[in-house]
């Protein structure tokens, strides 16, 4: 079947069918590789959009944006188990997701007549054959529909076509509605049920995850790497639509960006009076929300040019969705009202901002 004709009885538009962000690895703001991971945890850690969730499991491995990837594509994701699990206790898990907005998913037509069928692709790749669990989780009602696929030595493209769910509508808003997942290991309390295709109410905790997949942690051998991610409208995978690095790095940091200082950072003089003066700098557009800031430690110490003493503390004073203000305190309260000086002591801090579901 030719692209056109796919995207044709998908109905869906030739550009932006893909649903999510970051398919192909390709922008990972907060780091390329982290090792020791496996702790309880739900976090965002390398590639952006994608939050990997731990729990109660012994099972350690290394995250990286790595370079092994089909043809075409440039990244995939990476997992390296560094200490085994063997003993799988009731509660234990390790999934991967990508939180989406309500308000990009209206075309879905959830939860009425009309709702549309979801197909999922994607490239996978392991150090030995195995079997895991896509998942579509509507965050909004509490409904799951999820299948297995399989992974061998080599690179597969896996699609897998959800049924159409006429239950339960999408909020129109910002906040997260709609998941897509992916399952490497599970205990008992999500494996020991029936596990059962089509939408499913998610209060059978039991029937989440069949008893049949593999655990990721079953060896310190194990790998999965992982791109191409594409979830899109219809009944029918087109090929990944590939966007620039400009393009994913614009989606990404509306929820997830940062900020590094330079060596003539601009501080506003309140009053000569005053111990406090100002700074601050716009984000990237629109953040999906009032970001949470992290300044960077280290920034106290240093002069500001023009004035006595020194930095004593840096505060975050106010953020709205494009900028973010703060206020720095110095030891002695020197300087004319209203003028504008430099500070060269920040110079390679980072701050982040953090907008993410």
């Amino acid at each position: 079947m030719s692209k056109a004709r796919q995207l044709a009885d998908n109905g869906a538009a030739i550009s932006n069918r893909n649903l999510i962000i970051n398919g192909a690895m390709n922008v990972a703001q907060r780091s390329t590789s982290v090792s020791g991971l496996g702790a309880d945890a739900n976090a965002y850690q390398t590639v952006d959009r994608w939050r990997f969730l731990t729990n109660g499991t012994a099972g350690r491995y290394t995250l990286s944006q790595a370079t092994d990837a089909p043809s075409g594509f440039g990244f995939s994701t990476k997992i390296d188990v560094t200490t085994a699990d063997t003993s799988i206790a009731a509660g234990e898990y390790f999934f991967f997701r990508q939180l989406l907005e309500g308000q990009d998913l209206q075309q879905l037509n959830k939860g009425t007549s009309d709702a549309k069928k979801i197909t999922v692709s994607f490239f996978v790749k392991g150090n030995a054959n195995a079997t895991y669990l896509v998942e579509l989780e509507d965050a909004d009602n509490g409904r799951l529909n999820s299948q297995t696929f399989n992974v061998t030595t080599s690179w597969t493209k896996i699609v897998k076509t959800f049924t159409a769910d006429t239950t339960g509508a999408l909020d129109n808003d910002n906040a997260n509605s709609f998941n897509l997942g992916f399952w490497l290991h599970a205990g008992s309390t999500f494996t020991s049920g029936t596990h059962a295709a089509g939408w499913l109410s998610n209060a059978t905790t039991g029937n989440r995850v069949p008893s049949s997949i593999t655990s990721i942690f079953d060896s310190t051998d194990r790998e999965f790497y992982i791109t191409g991610i594409q979830m899109e409208i219809g009944e029918h995978a087109t090929p990944f639509e590939h966007k620039t690095f400009g393009k994913d790095l614009v989606e990404s940091r509306r929820y997830y960006t940062t900020h590094e200082f330079s060596g003539q950072e601009f501080v506003n003089i309140e009053a000569n009076t005053a111990t406090h003066k100002f700074c601050g700098f716009p984000l990237p557009g629109n953040m999906r929300t009032t970001p949470s800031v992290t300044l960077p430690s280290g920034m106290t110490g240093g002069a500001v040019s023009g004035l006595t003493g020194t930095v004593s503390a840096v505060t975050v004073t106010s953020t709205q969705e494009n900028r973010c203000a703060f206020r720095v305190t110095m030891s002695e309260a020197t300087g004319t009202a209203r003028a504008v000086h430099h500070c060269d002591t920040f110079d390679a801090d980072v701050a982040t901002m953090d907008a993410e579901l």
